[in-house]
């Protein structure tokens, strides 16, 4: 590990915002603030959401400051990208901003029934050769049920063509209420004011990806908490780029 990242862990370890639960921790006890986010930590009563695969934590902060009334969280394992992010937060005393460093597979065990109201998804790894690692998966989506409100609303931005066509599929299968859907974010927000807020915040990653050329597509669905949830069987076509400048490391051209 290099020196910078054990000075950002140092930080990190100060930080009033930032709680630290890898794989493992709640082993043996529960999370403190499961079902009592509102009351011990943001100490209101407004709308928690959360950001998974929060990355620098660009989003979750620009979210925080263009909606003041709403409490956000952004979720990520990788501690050193969260840093900038929860940084930012602690700088500019922001009080409706916080960062947990865990493994999405275990969100669940950090919040309570009823507790969140939306959750976003932002450029997403689209585990391509996995459906179960999919932040849309059918696998995830049952362990956002445990805390989503009934019919709360998930987001997806994604430059990847793969993960939102996969989402569509899971949408449509399982019948579940399309809010909002466009393949090019930027272009329908000019005819259509109901994207502003998905337009409204770019990360470094995204203005890279669309300086490259890359749609940047977005879908709003909401998540019923009856009713069972089924894979869809079909094969997509595979993006052919990877994010940050590597190049497609399979010779596969779909996957399901």
């Amino acid at each position: 590990m290099s020196k910078g990242k054990l000075a950002k862990f140092a930080d990190m370890a100060t930080y009033d915002c930032v709680f630290q639960y890898p794989f493992g921790a709640l082993e043996h006890a529960s999370f403190p603030l499961r079902g009592r986010w509102h009351e011990n930590y943001f100490h209101n009563s407004n709308p928690i959401v959360l950001e998974l695969g929060c990355g620098k934590g660009e989003y979750t902060v620009g979210l925080a400051r263009k909606f003041p009334n709403r409490n956000f969280i952004g979720v990520d394992i990788k501690g050193a990208r969260m840093w900038t992010g929860a940084t930012e937060a602690v700088r500019d005393n922001m009080k409706n901003v916080a960062f947990l460093r865990t493994n999405i597979e275990i969100i669940d065990k950090f919040f309570a029934e009823d507790e969140v109201q939306e959750i976003w998804l932002t450029f997403s790894d689209p585990q391509m050769k996995n459906p179960r690692k999919r932040l849309t998966s059918t696998y995830f989506l049952e362990r956002y049920r445990h805390f989503l409100i009934d019919r709360g609303i998930v987001h997806l931005k994604t430059d990847s063509n793969f993960l939102f066509t996969y989402t569509s599929y899971v949408v449509n299968r399982n019948q579940l209420p399309l809010l909002l859907r466009t393949e090019d974010l930027y272009s329908e927000v000019s005819k259509n004011p109901e994207f502003s807020e998905a337009a409204s915040i770019q990360t470094y990653y995204e203005q890279m990806w669309m300086d490259r050329g890359l749609n940047i597509r977005y879908q709003q669905f909401q998540l019923p908490r009856e009713g069972e949830l089924t894979e869809p069987d079909v094969e997509i076509p595979l993006d052919d780029y990877r994010s940050y400048h590597r190049d497609k490391r399979s010779s596969l051209e779909v996957s399901k």
